[in-house]
């Protein structure tokens, strides 16, 4: 049962209790069982809320009232947590089951907002407009997360970002095409963001956004991408967005472009998760689409990569042999880029020497097998891995010699086939 539908048993569960008066609980001297309230029974929320649901028993248990609602009982604090996993408009329309709700939605310190929820932009800028207006100015907020089918008027886009970081908003999601030179001059410099997710334009239909190289985020500790163009500074001749970044832990590429330079660089002492997904097109269509990489991030423990070919891949010695878990699915091998690439895949698995554990595809498999006379290269590497992950969509022969080959210098490994 996911988080929604706990929450949901939860407030249906208090509508009910309060439209008939049912009795919610029953004095544990009596031996018998507080009502299970729809969650799942190993959820850490159940034991939380059922240890402060026990404990408010038994601290009550000469007052006890068999028409008690409980659950409005519960502190604030777990109500609002509660709250917190619903949409800004579901939360907000739980003022009406007791007055003991009305202001609860106030101090939610996560908003979310999905564009599914109202039928047109004008009602929900009319809905946003009341919910931060009455909402508990004091709050600060911990996450805004907002998802749109469409794109957002710039005066409504701009309200939300200037109201969040004026709260000081620490996450902040918007996913929907958002046009970075709309934000607020006050986004460029928050110093509370911890963690940013921004999609740009879709790069098939419509112009990409240059990711800006004069953010100051000191803060920042994970930040994805997706739709955005890079380009070298006017002084340099690398592509290197996030040197500035000196707290970035972890970083999600996500079919973005590389322009002026063949290279992108990344650079970041305390990266320790790097996920690149190239978009999958020719490169005749979209220019900057391919490109190689430059790692200079010597924390970096886990590295996933998944697109149409395998870049050429850059770092020292040091950085290589820092990566421990490696991910890699090239999403098609019958190109010509898979055949040309196909040593480049080779050269990855002979760098990247202390890997402890490997997820490839099948396809990724196939293009491996694209090297000539790949059973009888010297293969001076993976002495360390301990688990070879293969996910494919079937069964097959062909597999084992293959799979042989990368575990030929870890015959202990743990090889799981997954099959799709």
């Amino acid at each position: 049962m996911d988080i929604l539908t706990k929450v949901e048993s939860l407030q249906k569960f208090a509508r009910v209790s309060k439209q008939f008066s049912l009795p919610l609980c029953f004095d544990s001297i009596s031996h018998q069982k507080t009502p299970n309230l729809g969650f799942a029974e190993d959820s850490k929320e159940v034991f939380v809320y059922e240890t402060m649901v026990r404990r408010s028993l038994r601290s009550r248990k000469h007052k006890h009232n068999e028409n008690e609602d409980i659950i409005s009982n519960l502190t604030d604090c777990i109500l609002i947590h509660v709250l917190s996993f619903l949409n800004a408009k579901e939360a907000a329309q739980t003022c009406i089951l007791s007055k003991r709700w009305i202001t609860l939605w106030k101090g939610l310190p996560t908003i979310t907002l999905s564009s599914s929820n109202f039928r047109t932009e004008k009602s929900l800028a009319e809905f946003l407009s009341h919910f931060l207006s009455l909402r508990d100015g004091s709050t600060t907020i911990h996450t805004l997360d907002v998802h749109c089918l469409y794109y957002l008027e710039p005066s409504l886009f701009q309200m939300i970002i200037k109201y969040a970081i004026s709260h000081n908003v620490q996450h902040l999601l918007m996913n929907f095409p958002c046009r970075i030179d709309l934000f607020p001059s006050c986004f460029f410099s928050c110093h509370t963001l911890t963690s940013l997710n921004l999609s740009g334009y879709d790069i098939l239909f419509g112009q990409i956004p240059i990711f800006p190289k004069n953010l100051n985020l000191p803060a920042l500790t994970s930040l994805s991408l997706k739709y955005f163009s890079f380009h070298r500074s006017d002084a340099g001749c690398v592509v290197e967005p996030f040197s500035t970044f000196n707290m970035l832990n972890r970083l999600i590429i996500d079919s973005c472009i590389v322009q002026d330079a063949q290279n992108l660089c990344i650079s970041s002492t305390k990266l320790v998760n790097l996920t690149i997904i190239m978009h999958d097109c020719e490169p005749k269509t979209i220019i900057g689409t391919y490109f190689g990489l430059e790692l200079y991030a010597p924390s970096l423990q886990t590295f996933a990569f998944s697109g149409p070919y395998t870049p050429k891949l850059f770092a020292s010695k040091n950085v290589l042999s820092s990566i421990k878990h490696v991910n890699i699915h090239v999403t098609c091998y019958w190109n010509s880029k898979a055949r040309e690439t196909s040593p480049v895949l080779l050269n990855w698995l002979v760098v990247l020497t202390n890997i402890e554990s490997l997820t490839i595809c099948l396809y990724t498999l196939e293009v491996l097998s694209l090297v000539r006379d790949l059973l009888k290269v010297e293969f001076p590497s993976l002495f360390n891995l301990k688990s070879l992950k293969l996910k494919t969509p079937m069964p097959s022969s062909k597999l084992d010699k293959r799979v042989d080959f990368l575990i030929q210098n870890s015959p202990s490994t743990k090889v799981d086939i997954i099959h799709l």
